[in-house]
């Protein structure tokens, strides 16, 4: 195998490995083989081409235009000439799942499922970030720059998924990656230079000092690539992690996307909770004008949070379907429970832009233009297609439903399938959480006299305290020590209370939305940010899915969680129908109802598909402008670096003067200006003075000067060795290197001083171009005046 191709697989292999720190944010991994795939045909490209071989600018070229075609082939192939080919149907394609990618990365909870735009954005970032490592590494032979793509790549991966068990392993993959680039590329330059182990010479023979210093650019290389790794390690850190918006401050909100299918996803809609409610300023988020006479239990709802896995709180993947004309009856809710149908008008302010439609629960009907669709199971609607609630003008005609005390209390078992789904808990869950909860509801009769006991102890007899500013956790750690220590806010008081509660055998959910607000001058109600709110939802059989507020000092108590309990001995028969009275659920008073005004009619289809917005050429714009600036930057930062490079390797195995004027440059790049006015031999001593050069690298730097003196003076220039002089200029280039301190070498690298040398040439062709200029318009007057004189 040739040096180059050892460089490109090294770079293959180096490229996936750093890639592996992507696995934790997806479910699956398929895209990873995907992008080996992929990844391997384009090192194979550039192999080949290198072997005949041809210019870097049409190898690099080259591998670009067969990574392009090979996406267009993997992922818009329906919109493709020939199924490979991209054009302006291809492109418009890439732009659409560019777009989905991006809004199911802030929307979608880690691991997020792979969909075709997410699955885009990696095998695409992973080949984008390859094709760097090839150019930098086996192309311009800088194998410690080539550090750089692979540390964005991990760093980016780490920063988004946060903390995490086994974030140390993929570091290590990624490590282990760039030290074998860096290895290799390493042990291809020494092999440029002779054997590099065995035995050392005899005393006085050629080479016998040049040993150590052949070794230097490999230890030069562990010391870039231990730095690297640090920054690896410290940069992450500093990253925040994957923020979904639910209530995000700048506006940007989550929800759930289904893209035109037929499930939502689940999405972590809290991230940003915690935020929203310490905003210095109540920003508005919604304004609503209702009908109902009492507001205190008008919580506008936006997700309900099913599944506990133990890390988080999080709504789990769901069927869904347009939205019905009428919702369907609400589970679990009887005839002979009080209801009251109330009509919301809701506006929603341009900026709160997220994916779920804040509403009253339990809705009946919603009127909305938009496209739209149902979640039945959380009674939700979700954006379809990018749709959000930005500028949303809806009408909600929902139940404000009122159970009485005893109901609740004499509810029958639920279904098995809801008992069984809604009271899983993870196998690893602390036992102090069902310990604590058999402790606080002991003597309790019923899960309502359970779920009033675990309300009641966080709210009022528990010694808990309201606080925003402490650590938000989700999971089951976040709970024990919220347990213990008994400060928090909502998510902490609405997590652990369900979590007991289904610990108890009570089924149990969290609702995520906003407490009713406030009264505004003309009577509506305003909504703002620090109105952000989550509240435990425990399911009763015959009224449903009920809520309970444990969070003092927010919200309001519902009037039936704090009732008059029944005397333990009391035998009222209760007004609940049992399940084998009826296999159908009554289907209520409300559903022979007149239609309400303002929602259209009842003739009128309300789904979900509303009209289309159009494609999104203004979020298509501004990704390709953020990429273009990415671009121009990082062709920036890397242009010294890459120039350096060049001259270097046009340079490398010349006559004396091109490699003296290249020893020159590797001493200014360490601080050792070139003296235009010096000798050869003046120069030579001056390198090896101040760079403090000895044994094979100061031997080095004596013959160049004599091979320049030869070439400028003598009659007959000398024998130029084999290869040139390149070996003694990189063997002074490692002596100044290695002598030079660590703040210094690394500018060498990234900011070379010999490039000011292209400002100088560029300085020098345009007082050129301004003399030619101006001699030409001194002959062009000189020759008008003399036909003016003539004539």
């Amino acid at each position: 195998m040739s040096v180059r191709a050892r460089l490109t697989l090294c770079a293959w292999a180096a490229t996936l490995a750093a890639a592996t720190a992507l696995l934790p944010l997806v479910d699956g991994f398929s895209w990873l083989l995907q992008a080996a795939a992929v990844l391997g045909v384009q090192g194979a490209l550039g192999t080949a081409l290198r072997r005949v071989p041809a210019p870097r600018w049409s190898i690099i070229l080259a591998q670009a235009v067969l990574a392009l075609l090979m996406l267009t082939f993997l992922f818009v192939r329906e919109s493709a000439v020939a199924g490979f080919l991209p054009g302006p149907s291809a492109f418009e394609h890439f732009g659409t799942l560019l777009v989905q990618g991006g809004d199911d990365v802030s929307q979608y909870a880690i691991p997020a499922p792979v969909t075709d735009g997410i699955r885009l954005m990696l095998v695409g970032g992973v080949l984008l970030v390859g094709l760097l490592v090839d150019v930098l590494a086996v192309s311009y032979r800088a194998a410690a720059p080539a550090g750089l793509p692979l540390l964005a790549l991990y760093s980016v991966a780490a920063g988004l998924s946060g903390d995490g068990d086994g974030r140390w392993l993929w570091f290590l993959c990624a490590a282990g990656g760039y030290l074998v680039l860096l290895l290799a590329e390493g042990r291809e330059r020494l092999t440029r230079w002779g054997t590099v182990f065995g035995e050392p010479p005899p005393p006085g023979a050629p080479g016998a000092t040049a040993r150590v210093r052949r070794a230097s650019p490999v230890r030069t290389g562990h010391r870039i690539g231990v730095a690297a790794l640090g920054l690896a390690l410290l940069v992450p850190l500093t990253l925040p992690a994957l923020g979904t918006g639910l209530l995000d401050s700048d506006g940007r909100g989550t929800g759930g996307r289904s893209d035109g299918g037929n499930t939502v996803t689940a999405v972590n809609p809290l991230v940003a909770l915690q935020d929203s409610l310490n905003q210095p300023e109540n920003r508005t988020v919604l304004t609503y004008q209702t009908d109902a006479e009492d507001v205190s239990d008008l919580y506008l709802r936006i997700v309900a949070l099913d599944e506990f896995d133990g890390e988080a709180w999080r709504p789990s993947q769901r069927r869904i379907t347009d939205v019905p004309q009428t919702l369907p009856a609400p589970p679990g809710l009887s005839p002979a429970v009080d209801r009251e149908v109330v009509t919301t008008r809701i506006a929603a302010a341009d900026w709160y832009e997220q994916s779920w439609l804040p509403m009253p629960y339990p809705a009946r009907r919603v009127a909305v233009d938009g496209r739209w669709r149902f979640e039945p199971e959380g009674r939700t609607l979700v954006g379809d297609g990018g749709q959000t609630t930005a500028d949303a003008r809806y009408e909600v005609q929902s139940l404000a439903v009122r159970p009485t005390a005893e109901q609740l209390a004499n509810a029958p078992r639920p279904p098995e399938g809801l008992l069984s789904e809604y009271t899983e808990v993870p196998d690893d869950l602390p036992g102090v959480v069902l310990e604590r909860a058999l402790a606080v509801t002991a003597g309790a009769d019923n899960d309502y006299e359970r779920a009033v006991a675990l309300q009641d102890w966080f709210a009022r007899g528990g010694g808990f305290t309201y606080d925003t500013e402490v650590t938000a956790g989700t999971g089951s750690e976040a709970i024990v020590r919220f347990l213990e220590q008994k400060e928090g806010f909502c998510i902490h008081f609405s997590f652990s209370m369900a979590a007991m509660a289904r610990s108890l055998g009570i089924p149990a959910r969290v609702a995520v939305g906003f407490t009713p607000g406030v009264t505004a001058p003309d009577g509506s109600r305003l909504v703002g940010l620090q109105d952000a709110h989550a509240w435990p939802e425990l399911y009763f059989e015959g009224v449903g899915w009920t809520r309970f507020e444990p969070t003092p000092a927010r919200g309001t108590t519902p009037e039936y969680a704090v009732p008059s309990l029944p005397e333990p001995g009391a035998t009222d028969e209760p007004d609940l129908p049992r399940p084998e009275e009826s296999d159908e659920p009554s289907p209520g008073p409300e559903a022979q109802e007149d239609c309400p005004p303002g929602l259209g009619g009842c003739e009128e289809e309300q789904g979900a598909a509303g009209a289309s917005d159009g494609f999104p050429w203004d979020t298509v714009r501004f990704v390709a402008l953020v990429a273009a600036l990415a671009l121009v930057v990082g062709a920036l930062l890397l242009s010294p670096l890459l120039w350096r490079a060049s001259v270097r390797r046009r340079r490398s195995g010349g006559d004396a003067l091109a490699s003296w004027q290249e020893l020159l440059d590797a001493g200014w790049d360490v601080g050792i200006p070139p003296d235009e006015s010096a000798t050869p031999r003046q120069s030579a001593v001056r390198l090896v003075r101040v760079g403090r050069l000895d044994g094979p690298a100061e031997a080095a730097v004596h013959r160049l000067a004599d091979a320049v003196e030869r070439a400028l003076y003598a009659p007959v220039p000398g024998d130029v060795p084999a290869g040139g002089h390149t070996a003694d200029v990189e063997l002074a280039r490692a002596g100044l290197r290695a002598a030079a301190p660590r703040r210094t070498r690394l500018r060498a690298t990234l900011l070379p001083r010999s490039t000011v040398r292209v400002v100088w040439a560029g300085s020098e062709r345009w007082a050129a171009l301004t003399e030619a200029h101006r001699a030409f318009w001194s002959r062009t007057a000189g020759s008008l005046r003399a036909l003016l004189q003539r004539g």
